[in-house]
C-alpha cells in the first residue's frame, strides 16, 4: 500500500498537504516546472531545455510502482513542490535516486526537507538502504537540505556536479534512527511553535458569538479577556449589536477591521462549520471552538476546514485557553489565573478549570492553559513542544484520557521531562471510568496497562487521583527534586513522625538517622523528652527558634536529601509554622501542619513557597514521586541495543508466506514458531513431533529422560488448562501410557504429540507480547506457568525495549526475589532473561504483523533461560510511521 495524503507544518507554521502524485496531476506538475525561473530550472535540470518540464511531469505522475514513488506538496490548492525516488536497478532496489523541485515563491519554508522526510519514511518501508542524488555545486540550498537531514551523507565532486549518497537507518531501532528522529523532532518543534503563535501569543482576538446576555459562554469569555488585562486588539462578533460588554462588535468575521490571529467560537453546533470556513477565508490562523455537541461527522468536516485554510484548532467541546503573562484569559472560568510557571493541558475542561482554581488558591501561577476538549487537532504533544521553548514553563501538568500518537507523545514527553517535571493522573482506571471517559471525549480511552507503560518509560509522574496530582504539583512547583532518597523527619508530635517513617519505608524512601556532629548539635537543641535517633522528635515544648535551628542543622548534614517538618500548634510552643518559613534550608522541604484545614497549601517564605500538607502520607507520596523523577532524570539515556545476529528478512519471508495462504492471519504452526524464534536467538526447548506411540518412545530416548508429552490438537491454545501436558515421564512405559491417556482424552482430534526434555530446577516466568493498535507492541513479563492468572504478577513496557526497560520489567514484579534466589530456589541467569526480553522486543518491533506472542512458561535457571511453550499469532498490518511529521 502506498502513501496517503497528510497535512504537515512548514517552518513558518503554515499548513501544507503532502500526497502521492497521480497521472491526473500531469498538467499541474508540468505547469509548476514551466513557471520556474531560469535559475531555478537550471539548478533542477542542469539545463534550460524546453522539454525538461514535460519529461519530468510524465516521469513523476506515471502509475505508482514498487520501484518508484513521487510525492507532491500542495498549498492553497496549488502544487508547490515535489520529490521522487527511482530504484537503481543494479543495486537490487537497495539504492534509489532522488530528485526535488520547489516553486520559486515557496523557497526557504522547509518544503524540500519535509518532502525528504516523507521519502525516507516511504523508502525505509520498502527496505531501501540508501538514497543517491546529483546536484550542481552551486545549488547551495539543496546541498544544505541533504547535509542537515540528520542522516549520514557522503559526497563526491567532479566537474561542477556533486554526487550525494545518503544512508538510511538500517533498522526500526538503533542509534542511527534515534539520531535522525532527534533531528526531525527539532524541526517539528520549530514548525509547531510557529503554528501555535496565533493561539498563545495572539496580537488580536475575536469572540464570535459574544452575547449581550451575561452568563452565556461567549459573553463570559469576552468579560474574562477584558478583566485579564489583555493588551491586544479585542473584537466581538454579534450581528445584532454594535457593542458587547463595552467591546466593539461587528456583524460577521468579514466585517472586522483587521484579521484576528485568534478566533473564539461560541456559536450553536449547526453554525460551527460555516463560521470556521468564514474565519479561514478571512485568514485567521488560530481557532478555539467552545461549542459542544459537535458529532463525529461535523468534527471531521471542521478539521477539514482548518486544514484547508491552515488554522490550528483547539476543541471543540472545550473551555478555552489562557496565557496570564499577556493577560489572555479566553475561558469562561470564574476568576482570572495569575501568571506563573505551571503549564496545563486538559482533555476535561471542567477539571482543568478546577485545577486552575486550586492553583490560584495555592498562589501557584500558570504559564499557559489549554482545554483541548475533543482534541481534533492541538493536543498534549503540541503543548509540550510549546512549553519546551516558551521560557516560562517549569512544570507541565496533563490530564489525558486518549492518545492520537502515543509513540510520538512518549518521545516528546521524554525529551521535555529531561528539562522539567511532567505530571499527569491515571484517568479511566476502572471499567466504568473507561466508559465515562469514552463517552465524554468522543474517543477511546487508553487501556491502563498501556498508559502505565507509556508514562513509566517517558518519565512522566503519574498519580492515581486528582488530589495526589495537586499535592505533587504543589511540591514540584516550589521545590527542586531531591538529590537522593534519604529524608530527615522532624516533628513536635512523636506519633506523626512514626506515621511519616512508616510511609517513607512503604514508598522506598530512607529515614535519616543523625550521627556524629549532627547528633551532638541536635542534643543541645532538643528539650528533654525529645529524640534525636530519627525520626527526630523535638518534644511538645520546643520553642519556635529551637525548631528552626533543628531544621537548619539537619539541612546541613550531607546525608539528608530532603526534610519533612511536622508541626501541631500547642500552648507550649511558639509559631512553628513561622519557624519552618524562616529556616535557611538548602534542600527540598515539605511541611505537615496537622491542624490546617486545607489538604495542601503554600507557606510563603523568603526563599520561596513551601508546600504544607495536612496528612503526613501526602507529603511522603509527593516527595517519593519527586525523588523517583530525579533518579529518572539523572539516569543516562538508554538506547535500544543493536542485535546483529537476528535474521529479520528470513522471518519476514516466513510471515509473508503464511499470510499469502491465510490472508486474514492466524496462529503460526509450531514449526514456523520454532523457526522464527531460532532466527532471533530466542531459546526454545528442542521439540520432536511424534504421530504414534512408537515414534514418541524413540523421540524420548533421543531427548533423554525425563520428558514431557504435549497433545498436538489443532486449534488448542491453552494446553495446560485442557490437560494436554503430561510431565516428568521417566520410562518407556510412562511415555506409552501418557500417549494412550492423551488419545483417550482427545480422540480423533489428536494428530500426535510433541516430545520435549523435562526442564526443571528453575523459576517459571512469562514473556508475552500484546499488540496495541495505537501504542504498538506491549511486552509483558511476569510469573509464568499455571500461576500466571492466579497471581496476576506481571509488568509491561512498550517496545522497543532498552536494556534499562528490560531490567525494570524483571525487577518490578512482586516475584522478583525468586529470580535472585529465595527460599531454596536457585538464582536465575538474569542477564539471559534480559537478553530474551530484548530479542522478543526486537522481533515484535521488526514484525508489526505479530499481534500476539506468548512464551509461557520460560524456565529461568542459573545457566540460562529456555521457553518450553510458544505460540505466535500474526495478521496483515498497514505500516504506519509514528514519527513522521504530519498533522492528524
Amino acid at each position: 500500500m502506498g502513501p496517503t495524503a497528510v497535512y504537515a507544518l512548514l517552518s513558518d507554521g503554515r499548513t501544507i498537504q503532502i500526497r502521492p502524485a497521480a497521472p491526473d496531476d500531469f498538467a499541474a506538475v508540468k505547469a509548476m516546472h514551466e513557471a520556474m525561473s531560469p535559475d531555478n530550472a537550471y539548478l533542477r535540470f542542469f539545463s534550460l531545455s524546453r522539454v525538461a518540464a514535460e519529461q519530468e511531469a510524465r516521469r513523476v505522475t506515471r502509475e505508482p510502482g514498487p520501484d518508484h514513488a513521487a510525492l507532491l506538496a500542495v498549498y492553497s490548492g496549488q502544487i508547490v513542490g515535489l520529490a521522487s525516488f527511482e530504484a537503481v536497478r543494479d543495486t537490487g532496489g537497495k539504492t534509489a535516486e532522488i530528485a526535488f523541485a520547489v516553486a520559486d515563491a515557496m523557497h526557504h519554508l522547509g518544503i524540500a526537507t519535509l518532502l525528504l522526510e516523507h521519502l525516507v519514511s516511504l523508502a525505509r518501508a520498502r527496505r531501501v538502504e540508501a538514497f543517491f542524488a546529483e546536484t550542481l555545486s552551486e545549488n547551495i540550498r539543496m546541498l544544505r537540505v541533504f547535509s542537515d537531514a540528520g542522516l549520514p551523507v557522503t559526497t563526491r565532486r567532479a566537474e561542477g556536479v556533486v554526487d550525494i549518497t545518503i544512508s538510511l537507518p538500517p533498522d526500526d531501532v538503533g542509534i542511527a534512527l534515534d539520531a535522525y528522529l532527534d533531528t526531525v523532532a527539532v524541526r517539528e518543534r520549530s514548525a509547531n511553535v510557529a503554528s501555535l503563535q496565533p493561539v498563545f501569543q495572539p496580537a488580536s482576538v475575536a469572540v464570535i458569538g459574544a452575547s449581550r446576555r451575561p452568563g452565556t459562554v461567549g459573553r463570559s469569555v469576552l468579560e474574562n479577556i477584558k478583566s485579564g488585562g489583555y493588551a491586544g486588539a479585542l473584537y466581538a462578533v454579534n450581528p445584532n449589536a454594535s457593542r458587547v460588554g463595552g467591546v466593539r462588535s461587528f456583524a460577521d468575521v468579514a466585517s472586522l477591521p483587521e484579521t484576528p490571529d485568534l478566533a473564539l467560537l461560541a456559536v450553536p453546533p449547526q453554525e460551527v462549520i460555516d463560521t470556521a470556513d468564514a474565519c479561514g477565508r478571512r485568514g485567521v490562523r488560530g481557532l478555539v471552538v467552545f461549542t459542544a455537541a459537535v458529532n463525529a461527522a461535523a468534527g471531521a468536516e471542521l478539521l477539514a476546514v482548518c486544514r484547508r485554510y491552515g488554522m490550528r484548532l483547539i476543541g471543540p467541546n472545550c473551555f478555552g485557553v489562557a496565557v496570564p503573562s499577556i493577560g489572555l484569559d479566553a475561558t469562561f472560568a470564574a476568576a482570572n489565573p495569575r501568571p506563573g510557571t505551571v503549564g496545563l493541558v486538559m482533555q476535561s475542561g471542567g477539571l482543568g478549570l478546577a485545577m486552575v482554581d486550586h492553583l490560584i488558591r495555592l498562589g501557584i501561577g500558570i504559564s499557559s492553559f489549554a482545554s483541548v476538549g475533543d482534541k481534533l487537532d492541538v493536543s498534549s504533544n503540541d503543548l509540550l513542544m510549546w512549553w519546551e521553548q516558551d521560557g516560562q514553563t517549569r512544570l507541565a501538568v496533563l490530564y489525558i484520557e486518549s492518545f492520537g500518537n502515543p509513540r510520538k507523545f512518549a518521545r516528546t514527553a521524554r525529551r521535555v521531562g529531561a528539562r522539567m517535571p511532567v505530571l499527569t493522573v491515571h484517568a479511566g482506571r476502572s471499567a466504568d471510568g473507561q466508559s465515562a471517559a469514552a463517552s465524554h471525549t468522543a474517543a477511546i480511552a487508553t487501556p491502563l496497562v498501556s498508559r502505565e507503560a507509556l508514562f513509566e518509560q517517558a518519565g512522566i509522574i503519574a498519580t492515581p487521583s486528582f488530589g495526589e496530582l495537586m499535592e505533587a504539583t504543589a511540591l514540584l512547583a516550589t521545590q527542586p527534586p531531591p538529590a537522593g532518597r534519604t529524608i530527615a523527619i522532624v516533628s513536635n508530635v512523636g506519633g506523626a513522625g512514626v506515621l511519616t517513617a512508616d510511609a517513607c519505608t512503604d514508598l522506598g524512601l530512607g529515614v535519616h538517622h543523625p550521627r556524629g556532629e549532627t547528633r551532638r548539635l541536635l542534643r543541645a537543641l532538643i528539650p528533654e523528652g525529645g529524640s534525636v535517633g530519627g525520626p527526630v522528635t523535638t518534644a511538645a515544648t520546643v520553642s519556635a527558634d529551637g525548631f528552626r535551628q533543628v531544621l537548619e542543622v539537619l539541612a546541613g548534614d550531607e546525608g539528608v536529601h530532603a526534610i519533612i517538618a511536622l508541626v501541631l500548634r500547642t500552648g507550649a510552643t511558639g509559631d512553628l509554622v513561622a519557624a519552618i518559613r524562616d529556616a535557611e534550608i538548602g534542600v527540598p522541604l515539605a511541611a505537615v501542619v496537622l491542624d490546617q484545614p486545607e489538604a495542601v497549601r503554600l507557606i510563603d517564605a523568603e526563599r520561596g513557597p513551601i508546600p504544607s500538607y495536612v496528612y503526613p502520607e501526602a507529603a511522603v507520596k509527593a516527595l517519593a514521586r519527586a525523588a523517583r523523577y530525579a533518579e529518572w532524570r539523572a539516569t543516562p539515556p538508554a538506547v535500544v541495543p543493536d542485535l546483529a545476529d537476528v535474521d529479520a528478512e528470513a522471518v519476514r519471508a516466513l510471515v509473508r508466506s503464511f499470510l499469502a495462504e491465510r490472508p486474514g492471519g492466524g496462529w503460526l504452526p509450531e514449526a514456523d514458531v520454532a523457526a522464527l524464534l531460532r532466527r532471533y536467538g530466542i531459546p526454545l526447548v528442542s521439540t520432536t513431533a511424534a504421530r504414534t506411540a512408537e515414534e514418541a518412545v524413540a523421540a524420548a530416548a533421543r531427548a533423554g529422560y525425563p520428558v514431557v508429552l504435549k497433545a498436538d490438537v489443532p486449534g488448542l491454545l491453552h494446553r495446560s488448562d485442557a490437560g494436554a501436558v503430561l510431565l516428568d515421564l521417566r520410562t518407556e512405559g510412562d511415555v506409552r501410557g501418557a500417549y494412550q491417556r492423551l488419545g483417550d482424552r482427545f480422540g480423533a482430534r489428536l494428530s500426535g504429540v510433541l516430545v520435549q526434555p523435562m526442564i526443571g530446577d528453575g523459576t517459571e516466568v512469562l514473556i508475552g507480547v500484546k499488540d496495541d493498535q495505537m501504542f504498538g507492541p506491549l511486552v509483558i513479563f511476569g510469573l509464568g506457568g499455571v500461576a500466571t492468572e492466579v497471581h496476576a504478577d506481571h509488568a509491561a513496557r512498550l517496545a522497543p525495549l532498552t536494556s534499562a526497560d528490560a531490567d525494570l520489567l524483571i525487577n518490578s514484579i512482586r516475584s522478583a526475589p525468586l529470580l535472585r534466589g529465595h527460599a531454596g530456589t536457585p538464582a536465575a541467569d538474569v542477564a539471559a532473561l534480559r537478553d530474551a526480553l530484548l530479542r522478543v522486543s526486537r522481533l515484535t518491533d521488526d514484525l508489526p504483523e505479530i499481534t500476539e506472542l506468548d512464551l509461557n512458561p520460560v524456565i529461568a535457571r542459573p545457566d540460562g533461560v529456555v521457553a518450553v511453550d510458544a505460540r505466535i499469532r500474526v495478521a496483515p498490518q498497514v505500516p504506519l510511521d509514528p514519527f513522521l511529521r504530519r498533522l492528524r
